[in-house]
C-alpha cells in the first residue's frame, strides 16, 4: 500500500523535494504540504500543472498549525521535514509531535534530493539567514567572470505568488523584477545581481531552471537560501559554507546548517572585522572539530554608507534585511552599525507605529527590537511597511537592505543608503580556491 505523506515546508525545500522524490513516485500518496514562515502561502494549493500526473487535483497546502489534526484525520504514515534554519531543539519537537499522532518523521539527505547539472558549480550556503551568503555568492561571480567564463547563478526558491507562472524564472533585468511581480524579499536577491550585469534564475521546478541555466553558461552558482542545502552536484564543484561568529556555536546546532559545515570544502568566517576574538575562537575551533579538512578564508563586510552626515547626532529609523531578523533571529545588522559608528543620538523604536502586517510581524517575532524589518510579501504588506516607515517620528532613515528600497515604498523622510561588500582578509582566497575554474 501507498505511504501516506504529509511534506512540512516553507514554499522551497518542501516542494523541491516533492518535484525530486516524491512526483511520480507510486510508493507514496502526498497528501498535504503544510507551511510556516512565510505569510500567504498557506491556503494555497501545489497545482496540478507542477504536480503531475498523480495529481490531477493539486496537493492542498494547510497551517502548520494543523499538523496533528491532519495526522489524524489522514491516518498519515509519514511526515517530511522540509525547511531550513531551525534549532535542533525546535526540529526534537516536532519530531516528538509527529511521532505521538503516530506517524514516521523523516529528515531527506542530499543522495535523493540534488539534481545533477552537467556543468561545473559552485555552490554557495550558510549556518544561518544573515551570515553573508549574498555577498559571498556575488565575489565568486566576479572571480569567475574575470576569468572570462559565463557565469549563470540559480537562487534557492522563494515562490509566493503563482507557482505555474513561476516554474522557471530568469532575471538579467530590473524589468524582469517587475515582469515576475517579486516581493522585497526575492528583490533583495536577484537585484545586486542584475547591477553587476549578471544573470540569475531561480523559480520552483530547479531541474528545469538548471536545464535552461545550462544552455548560457560555463559555470553554474547555486546561491542557497537561509541555510538550505544545495540542490545541485556535478561531477565537478566545489561546496563554499559561510559561518557567523555573531552566533557563534549555530553552526552546529540549526538545521541543517550543520549539514552544511561537514560538506563544505571552503568555510569563510565572515565579520571578524566586527566579532568578539572569542566568538572567532570558537567557531574555529568547531570548524576544526566538525571537518579538520576544509579551506578556511577569513573574510569582513565592511559597510560603505553614502550620506554618514545625515546620522550623526539625529534620531534615525533602521531598516533591516528582514529574514535576518525574524527567523535568522540577528537583534542587529549592517543599519545599526551604522548609525552607531557615525553617531546617530537615537534608534527610534518602530513598533508603536506598526500597522497592519507589520504589526504582526512584531507580534509573531517578538525579539526584533527596535529595528524594522523590510518586510513585503505582498502588495498589502509593501504598503503597511510604507505607512509605517512614514509615521515613525525620526530625522532619518536608515537603510541597510540590499535593494533601493526608495524604488519600492515613498518615503518621506531623509534617507541613507547602507551597503556591505565581502572582503577576503588575508590568504587563502576565493581566487585560491576557484583558480582550477
Amino acid at each position: 500500500m501507498k505511504r501516506r505523506v504529509i511534506i512540512m515546508g516553507a514554499a522551497g525545500r518542501d516542494f523541491h523535494n516533492f518535484n525530486t522524490y516524491f512526483r511520480g513516485n507510486e510508493s507514496y500518496e502526498i497528501v498535504a504540504f503544510t507551511a510556516t514562515q512565510i505569510p500567504g502561502i498557506d491556503d494555497k494549493k501545489y497545482p496540478a500543472e507542477l504536480a503531475g500526473e498523480l495529481y490531477p487535483e493539486g496537493i492542498p497546502i494547510f497551517p502548520e498549525t494543523d499538523l496533528p489534526l491532519l495526522i489524524k484525520k489522514h491516518e498519515i504514515d509519514l511526515v517530511v521535514f522540509a525547511y531550513s534554519d531551525v534549532p535542533y531543539e525546535r526540529t526534537m519537537h516536532n519530531t516528538a509531535l509527529v511521532n505521538a499522532c503516530g506517524a514516521d518523521f523523516m529528515f531527506m539527505g542530499t543522495k535523493n534530493t540534488t539534481v545533477k547539472t552537467t556543468k561545473p558549480l559552485v555552490t554557495i550556503c550558510a549556518a544561518r539567514t544573515g551570515c553573508g551568503k549574498s555577498q559571498t555568492t556575488r565575489a565568486v561571480v566576479k572571480v569567475l567572470k574575470a576569468k572570462g567564463l559565463k557565469v549563470v547563478s540559480i537562487r534557492h526558491p522563494m515562490p509566493y505568488g503563482d507557482l505555474v507562472k513561476q516554474k522557471v524564472q530568469r532575471f538579467a533585468s530590473i524589468e524582469d523584477l517587475k515582469k515576475h511581480d517579486c516581493t522585497i524579499e526575492e528583490m533583495e536577491e536577484y537585484e545586486p545581481h542584475i547591477q553587476m550585469g549578471s544573470i540569475i534564475y531561480a523559480g520552483v521546478d530547479y531541474e528545469a531552471i538548471v536545464r535552461e541555466a545550462e544552455k548560457e553558461a560555463d559555470v553554474i552558482i547555486w546561491d542557497g537560501g537561509n541555510n538550505d542545502t544545495p540542490f545541485y552536484t556535478s561531477d565537478k564543484e566545489i561546496k563554499i559554507i559561510v559561518v557567523d561568529p555573531h552566533r557563534a556555536g549555530h553552526e552546529i546546532s540549526y538545521y541543517p546548517g550543520e549539514t552544511n559545515l561537514r560538506i563544505a570544502d571552503v568555510v569563510v568566517i565572515n565579520k571578524i572585522d566586527s566579532a568578539d576574538f572569542d566568538d572567532i575562537q570558537e567557531v574555529r575551533e568547531n570548524i576544526s572539530e566538525i571537518n579538520p579538512n576544509a579551506i578556511v578564508i577569513d573574510g569582513a563586510s565592511p559597510l560603505f554608507v553614502d550620506k554618514p552626515e545625515l546620522i550623526k547626532g539625529a534620531n534615525v529609523l533602521v531598516v533591516e534585511d528582514g529574514p535576518t531578523l525574524t527567523h535568522g533571529e540577528m537583534t542587529y545588522g549592517a543599519g545599526v552599525v551604522a548609525a552607531t559608528k557615525y553617531g546617530a543620538a537615537e534608534l527610534i523604536d518602530p513598533r508603536e507605529f506598526a500597522v497592519g502586517e507589520i504589526a504582526d510581524t512584531f507580534k509573531k517575532y517578538p525579539d526584533i527590537g527596535i529595528l524594522l524589518p523590510a518586510m513585503g510579501y505582498g502588495e498589502q504588506q509593501i504598503k503597511d511597511l510604507e505607512d509605517t516607515i512614514n509615521a515613525v517620528n525620526c530625522d532619518a532613515v536608515v537603510i541597510a537592505t540590499p535593494i533601493d528600497l526608495t524604488r519600492i515604498v515613498k518615503i518621506h523622510k531623509p534617507t541613507v543608503k547602507v551597503s556591505y561588500e565581502l572582503q577576503e582578509i588575508g590568504t587563502p582566497n576565493l581566487a585560491d580556491v576557484l583558480k582550477d575554474f
